[in-house]
């Protein structure tokens, strides 16, 4: 049947050259342009000419069936409609494309001769959502694993990237061919410990034909992990009648729930003061009764886990601690004449400037002394230096002949410079 409706559009044709023979204008060409769609999307292919003189047009798929000759359509395939059918004009559409309508299309003006013109139209491929496999629920800290990516059915093939939650990581990518699409996989090796715990693995896919709805996978990791514990306590200097907290943090996966406590590697004491709950234990109020290593355990399928702490109660303190600043460096007394008058308005016991003035006045009185004392001392040297200049010894000449007299008259008066020429005896000051 198609090939009879080809026939007639065939001879039409063939009619319609006889008809026109050579009026034809020189000089007239089809035009056209390639064009890109995506698998399933919809399509118009326009031939235009200029200068026609009522010439029919006509399109043609890939296979050289005539898909419509002017307005009069040839192939039936739903699919495709008629736009716009003019001297100048014809355009067509293609809905639901498929792989399979990729290829070259002709455009012909029923000239003399035919002239035409191709457009090739092309078919993108959109890639499926991708799979992630490999994943182990859950996996044990420490195992090795390997994550793979895949996605199929792209044209021209697609890119994958990897994150580890927003942070993108390398993958191994490989690209194979089925038909005229590409399946690509990307794969992601990994030796999982417990921070890839609760870690949110994502597998993107890049490609022309999902610019406006792109195409992902996430899986989220689960590793097992053996306990790790660590005791907090809330007090650095424990005090007797203080209240102690010391907290059991644990941390694994399976979580460690609950944790056990113990005193000096036995079951704690029934007292009321001290108290379990979860993961605290509470002493409400210390003493010495108190001390002792106390110790927690976690434990899971994986291991077990254990801190200790060493409780010792100080004293408590009888006097008040002492302050944490030293106390100001005592202030030496004031002479009344320098100090302020109590009942001068200018000076208070609460002026923040009073004890610069009482500092000003010393240092004045300070200097004075210094003063004076400088210049008492400076008199005592020059006067011990003229005192020391002039100190002598008195030589007189006893009296020649004094030793010889019965008596001191006698003595005087025979002795060689007596008192008749004291005015001729000599001192002599040295």
């Amino acid at each position: 049947m198609i090939f009879k409706r080809h026939l007639i559009f065939t001879l039409c044709t063939i009619y319609g050259i006889l008809l026109k023979g050579v009026t034809g204008v020189s000089g007239q060409y089809p035009l056209v342009q390639n064009m890109t769609v995506t698998q399933g999307g919809t399509v118009n292919m326009t031939c235009r000419v200029e200068y026609n003189d009522n010439t029919s047009l006509q399109w043609s798929n890939p296979a050289q069936q005539t898909l419509f000759f002017g307005d009069k359509k040839a192939l039936r395939d739903n699919r495709i409609e008629l736009v716009q059918a003019t001297t100048a004009e014809l355009t067509i559409s293609l809905s639901d494309v498929t792989l399979a309508d990729e290829g070259m299309y002709t455009c012909s003006l029923f000239t003399m001769p035919v002239r035409t013109a191709k457009a090739f139209l092309t078919v993108l491929g959109v890639p499926e959502k991708p799979e992630i496999d490999g994943f182990i629920k859950p996996a044990l800290e420490g195992d090795k694993i390997t994550l793979t990516c895949i996605t199929q059915g792209s044209k021209p093939a697609a890119d994958l990237r990897w994150f580890r939650n927003e942070k993108e990581i390398k993958g191994a990518k490989e690209v194979n061919a089925s038909g005229k699409t590409f399946t690509v996989r990307s794969s992601l090796q990994l030796e999982v410990n417990r921070d890839d715990d609760g870690v949110a693995y994502t597998c993107k896919v890049d490609h022309v034909a999902l610019s406006h709805a792109p195409q992902q996978a996430t899986e989220v990791l689960e590793v097992h992990y053996a306990p790790h514990v660590e005791i907090i306590s809330s007090l650095s200097i424990p005090q007797e009648t203080q209240f102690l907290k010391l907290e059991c943090m644990s941390k694994g996966n399976p979580s460690p729930d609950p944790v056990t406590w113990f005193k000096d590697g036995a079951e704690l004491p029934d007292l009321e003061r001290i108290l379990v709950e979860g993961r605290e234990l509470t002493i409400s109020s210390l003493n010495k009764t108190d001390n002792g290593t106390y110790r927690c355990e976690a434990r899971n399928h994986l291991g077990v886990s254990k801190d200790e702490y060493v409780l010792y109660v100080y004293d408590a303190p009888t006097t008040p601690p002492p302050p944490t600043t030293s106390p100001p460096p005592p202030t030496p007394p004031v002479s009344s004449a320098l100090r302020p008058h109590a009942s001068d308005p200018t000076v208070t016991d609460t002026d923040p400037n009073a004890l610069g003035q009482h500092g000003t006045d010393h240092a004045l009185i300070g200097g004075v002394v210094a003063v004076v004392v400088f210049v008492t001392l400076c008199l005592i040297i020059v006067l011990g230096r003229y005192l020391a200049r002039h100190k002598g010894t008195y030589l007189t000449n006893e009296a020649k002949g004094a030793d010889d007299a019965p008596d001191a008259d006698t003595a005087i008066i025979n002795a060689e410079g007596n008192h008749a020429h004291t005015e001729e005896k000599k001192e002599y000051f040295i």
